[in-house]
């Protein structure tokens, strides 16, 4: 092997590995930016009286399933420590990755026949949620979440 042939080897080396990196950091740079697009949704779900408990049981036993089955992310969920809420509001995030996938994915999700089938068994004894309420958030430059 002449010393040329090892030079255009490790060019071609050196090449492919540059070109590599490339390809990594761009893939890095326009997945962050489709992180950056993501939208949040803030809800917060009223329940009538003495009705917090079955809400919780019907997220808890498929409702957060059939949110990321139909494109939504459970971001978490939450219930003030304090009162007057401590009995009453359930408050949980979704993130979509836009607002009009969030739109997509909730027509998807209230006409899905296994979501249908959980709600009407879960308000078997009464309606659950009295008033819902919801705003989409942007995440900001300096939010870890986004």
């Amino acid at each position: 092997m002449t010393i040329k042939n090892l030079r255009y080897g490790a060019l071609l080396v050196g090449a492919f590995a540059a070109g590599s990196l490339l390809t990594a950091h761009f893939m890095n740079i326009q997945q962050a930016r489709a992180a950056g697009n993501r939208v949040f949704e803030l809800r917060m779900y009223h329940t009538f009286p003495n009705r917090l408990t079955p809400l919780q049981t019907r997220f808890r036993g498929g409702e957060v399933r059939m949110f990321e089955k139909n494109g939504m992310k459970f971001a978490g969920g939450w219930v003030p420590q304090d009162a007057p809420n401590h009995d009453n509001l359930f408050v949980y995030m979704l993130a979509h990755e836009s607002r009009a996938a969030a739109q997509k994915s909730w027509d998807a999700f209230r006409a899905d026949p296994e979501w249908k089938k959980l709600q009407g068994a879960s308000e078997a004894d009464g309606k659950i949620v009295e008033k819902v309420d919801s705003m989409f958030l942007d995440p900001t430059d300096f939010s870890p979440l986004k």
